[in-house]
């Protein structure tokens, strides 16, 4: 089996791929080209991919391909109409990365809640060091206990945080965007009770036809003033335009970002227009990359692809 990978670079630098050799012959490209990704696919019988594109102009040629092996759980990027009328299996990468966007959840929301770039600024200018007291409470900061923390999206990573944010003492309620989860550890709400009584709201859905700009002007109106947004799932749940307006207007406290609409962000996007970091914390896709993810993530592309050679489906999607 010749197996072609079309980006090893978005995995990182410092992965071992060497495993893969003992499942067939094995051709990398670090990164992506379009003008070349369709010539490097063409003689494969396996794929891995992470964000390329995948259908008819990259595949057109690749007359032997048997599986796409994407190294992310999000197959957003692949034509399933495309692939299920030529007979080609996907197979995803599954929760590999829970702790760590867990994690990198909650970093972004420390940061903006407890106004920590504005404190470490304060002290390392000097400024503290000519304050007249020990503390400085300004801008003011609260506790976590007793506030009403929405999650939209309870899948597994979702649940992750609502259990987190439970044992900070938050009133958790969440949103199904798919109506599948009901889970009664937690309040289920609809999508309106959610905006209007959340202090914090994560999101951890899913990118699709009903969730793409799910929160858009009409949901900051929503919002109370001072809640604090954040999108741990994908750039498009968010509607970039109405959040900037809705920072730069103050209709809401801030927002936390791990996901664009464009990555890397444009240049010309409004978001830079907000460069108070109080306000607005942007990551780059970083929340599921701790080195200890990243070696889950490949450590699931190889078993989906040796269980495919053994003739077993693993992880096998088909929308």
């Amino acid at each position: 089996m010749k197996i072609v990978f079309l980006e090893t670079d978005t995995l990182g630098t410092d992965i071992d791929f060497s495993a893969f050799d003992n499942l067939g012959d094995v051709t990398m490209y670090k990164r992506s080209d379009p003008a070349l990704n369709a010539d490097r696919a063409a003689p494969a019988d396996i794929i891995v991919v992470n964000k390329i594109p995948v259908g008819e102009d990259l595949l057109k040629n690749s007359k032997n391909l048997k599986l796409i092996a994407a190294s992310a759980t999000g197959t957003n990027n692949i034509d399933f109409e495309y692939t299920n009328a030529h007979g080609i299996k996907v197979a995803n990468a599954r929760n590999y990365s829970t702790d760590s966007v867990v994690q990198h959840t909650f970093a972004l929301l420390f940061y903006l809640y407890e106004k920590l770039h504005f404190y470490d600024r304060f002290v390392k200018s000097g400024e503290y060091s000519e304050y007249p007291l020990f503390s400085c409470f300004v801008p003011y900061f609260n506790e976590l206990a007793g506030k009403t923390f929405g999650i939209i999206g309870l899948g597994k990573i979702g649940s992750a945080v609502a259990r987190i944010a439970k044992a900070f003492g938050c009133r958790v309620i969440y949103y199904s965007t798919s109506g599948n989860n009901d889970n009664p550890e937690f309040t289920r709400c609809d999508y309106d009770t959610l905006l209007t009584r959340s202090d914090i709201i994560s999101i951890h859905c899913p990118l699709n036809k009903d969730t793409f700009n799910l929160v858009d002007s009409r949901a900051f109106n929503l919002m109370k003033k001072d809640a604090i947004l954040l999108n741990l799932a994908r750039g498009p749940v968010i509607d970039e335009n109405a959040l900037a307006d809705a920072l730069i207007n103050n209709r809401i406290g801030a927002a936390g970002l791990d996901v664009l609409c464009n990555e890397p962000i444009p240049n010309n996007s409004p978001l830079l227009k907000i460069q108070d970091s109080t306000r607005l914390i942007i990551t780059p896709h970083m929340a599921w990359g701790t080195v200890e993810a990243r070696k889950r993530c490949l450590d699931e592309v190889y078993k989906n692809i040796e269980a495919f050679l053994s003739g077993t489906e693993r992880n096998i999607v088909t929308s």
